[in-house]
């Protein structure tokens, strides 16, 4: 097989383009994450202290999205990863007039299941593609620019919804910038988006002539090309490592259920205004998003394990911060002292099981890992939903994140390794 250039430079191009995927697919998804939940009770029916009906839209856009992350994965080894893009999009057109038209909350619902279809085929795609045409030493700087542009995205999409809302109406406003993103998206995958599944198969033509100068911790025993279920096995339970890193993915997005659907709500009840409703959540995007430029490319040099383990805990650090004070300024600061440790532990959790499963099922293993990641928007939407209606209390949902933080941070560093192929390689001992 022909060599294909690995690496940020070599690739500059493609690279751009599929930051640029990102960047609308957090658009996609911000658009659904400060105007809807602010005004469900007013704009789609749902009642006043309804906890486990506006928890709904989250539990069914998870689990849909943790499914397809699943299909997509093994379904870009066979038909290629630009035409599972180009599906997501398509999927995605009639979301932005689903809202517009939505007489109730259903309506919501079925639009956010077919949300959660588009983000677990973008989403997978871009951050796969940019793998497949990196290097393993930009592993954890390809991971973060992929979500620094996503989370970025989510942000901006945030805040210039709630002044679109404001401006022109929440229904109108959001089939206006939702149209635009989605057509925007699909022009350029069809135009300007190539197919990396050429670059993988190179990779792993070249690993077998010659191995790398530092081997990565692969799991041991595993033939070529395992079976779905064999993937699924060694991602779950098998591997203690990659099981230690899929359990801590879907903890981790309790927080994100906690910021959209349970924050805009705390905030509603303390008197915010729409747009300060959307710099204040804006500011946990923003901060998560931006500090993604430096944490993914910091695992590159001191290793992916701390930042795992560390932006755990300092997440669940912000969560509770936000209901021990008051006041504007201070639910901002806790929101950024919460996507800072997103930032530490998102692209560095991705990185980690890029670096120790092979190229030949690399896509399968990361979309099996985003399968439990995702899924933990719907367990931890249906969890808040649950603790907030048997408490009565918005704020007890926030004590129930934060410790669900802390134990799964405390899991991943008796169960997890250091993953860097460099400071941790095979030659110093098959993984456990």
């Amino acid at each position: 097989m022909t060599a294909l250039p690995l690496g940020i430079r070599e690739n500059r191009v493609q690279f751009t383009h599929q930051l640029v995927q990102v960047l609308l697919v957090g658009f996609a998804i911000g658009m659904m994450r400060t105007v809807i939940p602010a005004l469900a009770e007013t704009e789609f029916g749902v009642a006043r202290g309804s906890f486990l009906l506006l928890t709904a839209f989250v539990v069914a856009f998870g689990v849909v999205k943790a499914v397809m992350n699943f299909v997509a994965g093994r379904l870009s080894e066979r038909i290629g990863r630009q035409r599972v893009l180009l599906w997501g999009w398509i999927i995605a057109l009639p979301i932005p007039v689903m809202i517009w038209a939505a007489p109730n909350w259903s309506w919501i619902v079925a639009a956010t299941v077919l949300l959660g279809v588009n983000q677990g085929l973008c989403w997978s795609m871009t951050q796969t593609s940019k793998l497949d045409i990196t290097r393993a030493d930009q592993r954890g700087l390809t991971m973060g620019l992929n979500e620094f542009s996503g989370y970025v995205g989510v942000a901006l999409a945030g805040v210039v919804t709630a002044y679109i809302a404001e401006a022109l109406g929440a229904r109108l406003g959001l089939l206006v910038f939702g149209l635009t993103v989605i057509g925007v998206a699909l022009v350029l995958t069809v135009v300007w988006v190539k197919d990396t599944l050429p670059w993988a198969k190179a990779e792993t033509a070249a690993h077998k002539i010659s191995a790398p100068k530092f081997p990565p911790r692969y799991p041991q025993g595993v033939p070529e090309h395992p079976s779905t279920r064999e993937v699924f096995a060694l991602m779950s339970w098998r591997d203690k490592r990659l099981a230690a890193l899929s359990q801590a993915g879907l903890v981790e997005k309790f927080v994100d259920a906690l910021v959209w659907v349970i924050f805009p709500v705390f905030l509603v009840g303390k008197g915010a205004t729409l747009t300060e409703m959307g710099w204040i959540v804006g500011a946990y995007g923003f901060v998560w998003g931006g500090s993604q430029l430096f944490t993914g490319r910091l695992s590159d040099h001191v290793g992916r394990f701390w930042p795992n383990v560390l932006g755990m805990w300092i997440s669940g650090a912000g969560v509770l911060l936000v209901v021990l004070g008051t006041g504007a300024a201070w639910w901002a600061l806790s929101a950024g002292i919460a996507g800072f440790g997103m930032a530490l532990l998102y692209p560095n959790l991705g990185a980690s099981v890029a670096d120790i499963t092979p190229p030949a099922w690399r896509g399968s293993a990361i979309g099996i890992y985003r399968f439990w990641r995702d899924l933990g928007y719907g367990i931890g939407a249906l969890g808040l939903g649950l603790v907030a209606h048997l408490t009565g209390a918005v704020e007890a949902t926030f004590w129930f994140v934060a410790l669900s933080m802390f134990i799964s941070g405390a899991v991943l560093f008796v169960f997890g390794e250091e993953t860097h192929p460099r400071l941790n390689p095979a030659s110093e001992g098959a993984p456990a």
